[in-house]
């Protein structure tokens, strides 16, 4: 027997391409934030004593993970402005440190993962991408041309330009970047009484880590409380 496959109406696709967080605005924003970075960094390469090293790339890879997250999930807590610049400079730090020091590839790209997750959780700003920071630095610092300190001129460029960018463009699209929780009024009784302090001890019960933000979730159940009473 055969089937009619039913395409989408057009009007369907525009909305989830463009509408509320659609794809085609993650893509355009993601793809100007790289490519400013590369265009700006090459530019300040350029400055640096000597003319800078044609070694030092224009774009190092983690950077595109980066992007996905500012400009396709920014309400995010891994995707806020102090975890992308601290979680994936203080990794790649942490790379650099791990390949000088143990020299070996494989162990130092271990080392340096894990002493990139801990150093992210401690000063929190675990940021996914970090994880990739830190392996990149450390086989390139323990590799047989060792990558020396200037290594971190081109990432600190890549990361603060594609923050810088992420800001702008998030805020423009009518996504505030950083994220604000969205102002719910709470509603009265005798609807359910709850408190943040019941949401986080819930968290806390569960024991898992849930990426999204207290506040949003408080939000989230006051609009529920709210569309629930209105229906």
């Amino acid at each position: 027997m055969s089937q009619t496959l039913v395409s989408p109406s057009r009007q369907d696709w525009r909305a989830h391409a463009m509408g509320h967080l659609g794809w085609a605005r993650g893509a355009v924003g993601a793809g100007a934030g790289i490519a400013l970075a590369g265009i700006v960094t090459w530019l300040l390469l350029r400055l640096m004593p000597g003319g800078g090293s044609d070694a030092l790339p224009l774009l190092v890879a983690p950077l595109g993970a980066s992007a996905v997250l500012v400009f396709c999930v920014p309400a995010s807590p891994l995707s806020q402005p102090w975890p992308v610049i601290g979680g994936d400079l203080l990794s790649a730090a942490v790379g650099l440190i791990a390949g000088h020091m143990l020299g070996d590839p494989w162990i130092a790209g271990s080392v340096a993962v894990a002493a990139a997750i801990a150093v992210m959780s401690l000063a929190r700003c675990l940021h996914p991408p970090g994880g990739a920071c830190a392996l990149l630095c450390a086989l390139g610092a323990s590799g047989k041309v060792p990558w020396d300190w200037t290594w971190m001129a081109p990432i600190t460029a890549n990361v603060l330009l594609l923050c810088a960018f992420g800001w702008l463009y998030n805020n423009f699209t009518g996504h505030p970047w950083p994220h604000r929780p969205p102002r719910v009024p709470h509603v009265p009784a005798p609807a359910p009484d709850y408190s943040r302090e019941d949401i986080v001890a819930v968290l806390e019960d569960w024991n898992e880590v849930l990426d999204v933000d207290v506040d949003d979730l408080d939000a989230f159940v006051q609009a529920l409380l709210l569309r629930g009473r209105a229906a």
